[in-house]
């Protein structure tokens, strides 16, 4: 892992779509845990956006909802895809280099 999850970070508008995990990814590992909970709770989103993004539903509706969607639409990625490509640097990772003789 190359940053430290934060607790309570801000958004961007979207979150990333590429293919690997961003570094935005780790910073949002939290994010992304609120946002799978509050979806297995049935929370209402624009209380999940006010309080997990702080993003305000009232005064930027259409905004706040692709944000929304957005950042839950990774987090559901992470549960499906993501976790695999951790698992795997996390393997790689824990592999000693064999050391070169010279």
């Amino acid at each position: 892992m190359r940053v430290r999850p934060e607790l309570d970070p801000d958004v961007d508008d979207l979150a990333p779509t590429e293919p690997e995990i961003t570094i935005y990814d780790e910073a949002h590992f939290v994010t992304y845990m609120r946002l799978l909970d509050a979806e297995a709770d049935r929370a209402d989103w624009t209380e999940v956006a006010r309080i997990v993004l702080h993003r305000d539903p009232v005064t930027d509706a259409e905004r706040t909802r692709r944000c929304w969607e957005s950042h839950l639409s990774r987090a559901q990625w992470m549960t499906k895809i993501g976790y695999r490509k951790i698992l795997e640097q996390a393997a790689v990772e824990a592999c000693p280099t064999p050391k070169e003789h010279t």
